[in-house]
């Protein structure tokens, strides 16, 4: 059940790079995680979950622009795919490299079908910010819905 929840976190990070880190972050900071006798448990700290908070709505409020390239052009793509591969080695801590493995196929998998996806949702709307704002909500709950229950 864990590898599927990597998955899935990685898919979130294919539609929104930063929201799984973000979410991972405020589980650390909640409680739900524990990062406290790890080199990375600064991301239980109230100082970064607000950073990284602030970092996930920049970019939800960013991707609802119109001159926000493509998420499949290289840079965009790869971020995904790093997020993706930390996102999954968080959660999996105890096996890391799987967890990262794992992560970054999800987020290939979210970036490429997140595109596929929002852009028939826009077609259907007729315009793009209601397929947009869609994947956002999508995105952050399913985010948070991981994280509570990989824990």
């Amino acid at each position: 059940m864990i590898y599927l929840l990597v998955l899935l976190l990685g898919v979130v990070a294919g539609l929104r790079a930063a929201t799984p880190i973000a979410a991972i972050s405020l589980a650390a900071y909640l409680g739900w995680l524990d990062f406290t006798v790890t080199w990375y448990s600064f991301l239980g700290s109230l100082p970064t979950v607000i950073i990284l908070v602030i970092l996930a709505i920049v970019e939800l409020v960013g991707d609802q622009l119109p001159a926000t390239p493509s998420r499949k052009v290289p840079t965009q793509f790869g971020t995904r795919v790093i997020m993706g591969a930390i996102a999954g080695a968080l959660l999996l801590q105890g096996n890391w490299i799987v967890g990262a493995i794992i992560g970054a196929i999800g987020a290939v998998l979210g970036t490429l079908g997140g595109a596929e996806v929002r852009t028939r949702l826009a077609r259907a709307f007729g315009r793009d910010l209601p397929a947009g704002l869609l994947e956002d909500a999508i995105a952050v709950v399913a985010a948070l819905l991981i994280v509570y229950y990989a824990v």
